[in-house]
């Protein structure tokens, strides 16, 4: 019988793996108990947690058991991974309202019902830490000499490592330790940040409770030139609605790069692979075809079949007409000031297509700008009711990314 293992290597998912021929027999031959760890530094999960989502679902569909931990401690501290300086410290209440919204949308993809998942949050056993006793259990089976060497601390050396971070990686292995012993969790997995973290955790259990433990990570979202995808000029791509609205999520998957289509394929949603190899071996404009058949099948994922439907309808309409268009990005002006007209870099400004007026004037000096579809000659240009199609509004674009539909109130 194939291992979840396997499903997860096919689709690009492991980037390593300790221990990796016992993880393999374990996950076919067993039930295993496995954590997962979000820190609650916003109010919504985003575009780069989604792929450890995927990752749970697919654990939990071979029958393993998921345990999403919510970092209502670690949060207070903030994990140096990935970092040039220290995180903005946030205040227990950001911290537990931040919380309580991960609950609800991890709930969204994993069942928790009938002991299928569990939801914990380490603030039930760090905040309340005696630190003697905490230094005299955990801190004796660390190695500073060995910490400086994890990617994570030797990033922020040069600029100045606070003593305050240092402990992340103690109290991240201590919550592995602390799931071991409540639970019966053997596995930790997380981005591949996250190993020198996961591998404190690992070492941690084996010394102290003579127990087999294992690390596993998964690869990190990146755009071609290694930046971390899911970002966009307007900060990041949110699974919030009311952050990231369904259409502007799908636009964002339509938009990736022809080079990604196929790794994105894989990692965030559930085609066969071989529909997946099919659609990513798309060359030139019939690549389009496969973007979106990605951006509909992750915004069905996210979002609900409905929307999803919805987000195509209002892309697809946005190249025939400004009709159908009820799911586009919508900014509204009262009718009498459409009347009069408003011009071009106001437009631009205002729905942030431009993030100041010098910049909307180089766009439309550059000819990157149009207003349905007819390419806006001036920056003084101005436009209004008497621009409306027969569905009483008019769409402004920003080169073929940025999409605009104006309506009087």
């Amino acid at each position: 019988m194939a291992s979840v293992y396997d499903t997860l290597v096919e689709r690009g998912f492991i980037e390593q793996c300790t221990h990796e021929a016992e993880v393999r027999e374990l996950l076919e031959k067993e039930k295993v108990t496995f954590y997962i760890g979000f820190d609650a530094t916003a109010d919504s999960l985003t575009a780069g947690h989604f792929l450890t989502v995927m990752a749970m679902m697919h654990m939990q569909q071979a029958g393993h058991r998921p345990i999403a931990l919510l970092g209502g401690g670690t949060t207070m501290i903030g994990d140096p991974s990935m970092r040039s300086d220290m995180r903005q410290m946030m205040t227990r209440e950001q911290i537990d309202y931040n919380a309580m919204r991960f609950k609800e949308q991890l709930s969204q993809f994993i069942s928790f019902d009938d002991d299928k998942a569990i939801l914990a949050n380490n603030a039930d056993w760090l905040l309340n830490l005696n630190y003697v006793e905490f230094l005299r259990e955990v801190g004796i089976h660390f190695s500073v000499n060995q910490m400086l060497t994890a990617e994570c601390y030797k990033s922020r050396m040069e600029k100045g490592l606070t003593f305050f971070e240092f402990n992340y990686m103690l109290m991240q292995s201590y919550d592995f330790l602390e799931l071991n012993r409540r639970y019966g969790c053997t596995m930790q997995m997380g981005g591949n940040d996250q190993w020198n973290n996961i591998l404190g955790g690992v070492d941690l259990i084996r010394r102290k409770e003579k127990k087999p433990a294992f690390g596993l990570t998964f690869k990190l979202l990146t755009t071609s030139d290694g930046k971390k995808m899911g970002k966009t000029q307007k900060g990041a791509v949110w699974l919030d609605p009311a952050k990231t609205s369904p259409y502007e999520f799908y636009q964002y998957w339509r938009n990736i790069e022809d080079v990604k289509v196929e790794e994105c394929l894989g990692l965030l949603t559930f085609l066969p692979m071989d529909e997946v190899r099919r659609l990513g071996a798309l060359e030139g404009a019939e690549i389009n075809k496969a973007k979106e058949v990605l951006a509909y099948e992750i915004t069905k994922i996210v979002h609900g079949e409905e929307e999803a439907n919805k987000a195509q309808t209002a892309a697809r309409a946005l190249f025939v007409s400004g009709g159908a268009a009820g799911s586009v990005p919508t900014k509204t002006y009262p009718a009498a000031d459409l009347e009069k007209g408003i011009d071009i870099v106001t437009l631009l400004v205002d729905t942030k297509l431009a993030p100041t007026r010098s910049e909307g004037r180089r766009l439309v000096q550059q000819g990157g700008v149009t207003v349905n579809d007819v390419k806006v000659p001036a920056f003084d240009s101005v436009f209004g009711s008497k621009d409306f199609n027969d569905d009483g509004a008019f769409m402004v674009k920003k080169g073929k990314k940025g999409f605009y539909q104006i309506k009087a109130d």
